[in-house]
């Protein structure tokens, strides 16, 4: 049983895809088609721009679902999905590979979710902090204590859940979880509050393009982000993606239910072996690798 899947913003680095660029040929094409499509040189910016220039959530978000997707492409016959899944952007990257979306589809819309969240993000002064060492029970039951905006928005393995919210309310639910045992609570290094209903402006956005967007049924189920479960109707999928926006990554109710099937191959397909890692979490006698062309 081979599952297949794709990471999310953070996974990115200086020089990603070219070497893919430079070995096959129809990664070249794909690189430039994506070019044009987003009207600026992304291909430019992955192979030589700084750790800084990946930053920015418009190149962030398209650099990896290119990435992860050209990298699908690249490997032909030897890309036999049983299931696939993806944490948070990761899940359109999915979609393209289990041809639920069209490439040049899959790419305008990580294109306008990029643009619509980083909008959100400039409306309102929010954050996100990676809380480690305690559990989600504890977790969500300090969050709904606190006055303003802060939820539960990466579940990403037992022990590991990032919160998201208001500034402030961030800064009080720090304190609190740390009183309350956290073994650390720190904000991460990003433009908002993503997954929370901070984004609901961003929700809207996307519902629009989502809605203009020809989804087919797939080769094979997604687990999505917001039901953790198994989905293979083009109308749910897209529900699913729109309300993502604004509900927590159920990863770790994902990879809990993607491990239940028998004789499991995880394989990951893009930058980093972060979610080989949240895997081994769950059970270090996984099958877990990085897809290679």
């Amino acid at each position: 049983m081979k599952a297949y899947v794709f990471p999310g913003q953070g996974a990115q680095f200086p020089g990603m895809g070219k070497d893919l660029y430079e070995s096959k040929n129809v990664s070249k094409e794909l690189f430039e088609k994506s070019n044009e499509i987003l009207g600026f040189k992304i291909s430019e910016i992955m192979f030589n721009g700084t750790t800084e220039d990946l930053k920015q959530t418009k190149v962030t978000q398209p650099a990896i679902f290119l990435h992860s997707v050209i990298l699908a492409e690249a490997l032909g016959e030897k890309f036999k999905p049983d299931l696939v899944a993806g944490h948070s952007l990761g899940e359109i990257s999915a979609l393209v590979s289990n041809k639920c979306l069209k490439f040049e589809d899959g790419l305008e819309l990580v294109h306008k979710r990029a643009l619509a969240m980083q909008k959100a993000c400039e409306e309102t002064p929010s954050t996100m902090a990676a809380i480690l060492g305690l559990e989600d029970i504890v977790v969500e039951k300090i969050c709904s204590n606190i006055n303003g905006i802060v939820v539960p928005a990466n579940y990403n393995c037992p022990g590991q859940l990032v919160i998201s919210g208001e500034m402030e309310a961030i800064d009080i639910a720090i304190e609190k979880l740390t009183e309350s045992g956290a073994r650390r609570a720190i904000k991460l290094p990003v433009g908002g509050a993503f997954h929370s209903p901070i984004m609901k402006s961003a929700k809207s956005e996307l519902k629009s393009a989502i809605d203009s967007t020809s989804f087919s049924s797939p080769i094979c189920p997604i687990y999505q982000n917001v039901c953790a479960e198994p989905v293979v109707d083009p109308e749910k999928i897209k529900q699913n993606l729109i309300d993502q926006l604004t509900s927590p990554v159920k990863w770790t109710q994902t990879m809990l239910n993607i491990v239940k099937n028998q004789n499991l191959e995880v394989i990951e397909v893009g930058p980093g072996k972060v979610l080989q890692g949240l895997f081994k979490k769950i059970d270090r006698k996984i099958n877990t690798s990085s897809a290679e062309v």
